[in-house]
């Protein structure tokens, strides 16, 4: 599997990484799926305090048992949700952030994490004090990087000029493409991105030809569209699985270090690795973009 190095930092994460948030309630198949990705070559394993409000990094740090060593863990943080009924909300101070990491830290039972990410971000943060936060605890040993989970130009922007992240987060796919219009900067920056939604919900396979039509499509492609766009990358895809050129796709820019696709079956996990073994050409890739919509961030805000 190859691995890329992530931003300035001298963490290297597997081109296919883990999305943990997809794991389903079974416990045991969900460590399965987790103990197959670390045997595969998977070496980023991403979660977060939010997912099922904590019991996602219990059930990670569960499978990481005696394996700790052989992967990068990274969850994220911002989404408090300890006193209230139910729900939560943003709470992205630099208190919340330094009581938030300890008990991240013992759910994943870890000594410290390889890359701590704000889980999302508006403009009106007091951003400074979350950089002190993130930077605090770089020197108190506790996580070893940093980076943002942000689709929100602004926010991206500042973060840029302001910190020190080493990656940012963000929804990109072959429907998605808004991070386009910012990977070069990213890429200038020796800040690397994490490609989540890398196949837009399922759309980007097989699927897209068995299942019954959702009737919601996804952004602003109907489900007849994604179809027509699926059928032409079949058409070029000389046997190679459908979600295999799509997990290619974001791949292709260097900015990108690696995608992380979810999992709720070993069988799925080992279906989304084997894309390690293919590749795109350039003009494979410019035929996608030609056969999508270039979207831009101020259409989508979030």
């Amino acid at each position: 599997m190859q691995r890329n190095k992530l931003g300035s930092s001298e963490l290297y994460v597997s081109e296919i990484g883990l999305g943990c948030m997809s794991l389903g309630k079974d416990e045991q198949e969900s460590i399965n799926i987790i103990h197959r990705a670390i045997d595969e070559g998977v070496t980023f394993i991403d979660t977060a305090d939010l997912y099922d409000f904590g019991a996602n990094e219990e059930l990670v740090g569960k499978a990481l048992k005696g394996k700790r060593d052989q992967c990068v863990l990274a969850t994220k943080v911002g989404n408090r949700w300890d006193h209230v009924d139910e729900g939560w909300e943003w709470a992205p101070s630099k208190d919340y952030i330094k009581t938030a990491v300890k008990r991240s830290l013992q759910r994943l039972d870890t000594d410290y994490l390889d890359l701590y990410q704000l889980h999302g971000g508006t403009i009106e943060d007091p951003i400074d004090e979350i950089i002190e936060a993130f930077e605090d605890l770089k020197q108190d040993g506790l996580i070893r990087e940093y980076g943002i989970s942000s689709i929100r130009p602004n926010v991206i922007k500042e973060y840029l000029s302001r910190s020190n992240i080493v990656s940012i987060m963000m929804q990109y796919s072959m429907l998605d493409r808004r991070p386009e219009e910012f990977l070069d900067l990213i890429q200038e920056n020796d800040v690397s991105v994490i490609a989540r939604g890398p196949l837009a919900k399922g759309n980007l396979t097989e699927r897209i030809f068995t299942d019954k039509a959702s009737g919601k499509g996804f952004m602003e492609y109907s489900d007849e569209e994604i179809r027509d766009v699926m059928t032409k990358v079949k058409e070029i895809a000389k046997g190679r699985d459908l979600s295999h050129l799509s997990l290619r796709y974001p791949l292709n820019h260097p900015a990108v270090a690696t995608v992380i696709p979810g999992a709720s079956s070993v069988s799925q996990l080992e279906n989304n690795v084997a894309a390690a073994d293919v590749n795109l050409s350039e003009e494979e890739v410019e035929l996608f973009k030609e056969w999508t919509q270039v979207t831009h961030y101020d259409k989508h805000r979030e």
